[in-house]
């Protein structure tokens, strides 16, 4: 048990912690991008989703979790130097699936 009255959460790994070691990381707020198509006629029922995740050592990882709606689908990490680079390619392939048919998830599905 740590007996220490101090606590040095400076050096915690929680969300406010990040902020004020690197501030870098937050020049573009980019939360999680959940997409989904569904289309009926051809049972189809897909999901999409993109975050970015800081990196322990400076940089940004981008997440891309995909599948059939129901099932925990397949995941990919694919890691950047920059925090910017991690937007931009997020932002490409958002841009992709939304030309493919993908939308915005509703609450409640």
């Amino acid at each position: 048990m740590n007996q220490s009255r101090w606590i040095d959460s400076w050096k915690s790994l929680d969300a406010g912690s990040l902020r004020r070691e690197n501030p870098g990381m937050q020049n573009e707020k980019t939360g999680p991008v959940h997409l989904h198509r569904i289309d009926a006629g051809q049972n189809m029922r897909r999901f999409y989703m993109l975050a970015i995740q800081p990196t322990l050592f400076g940089g940004a990882c981008v997440i891309r979790n995909w599948g059939r709606i129901g099932s925990s689908g397949q995941t990919m990490m694919e890691t950047f130097d920059s925090q910017e680079d991690a937007n931009t390619v997020l932002r490409r392939l958002e841009g992709t699936k939304r030309k493919r048919g993908y939308r915005d998830t509703r609450r409640g599905e």
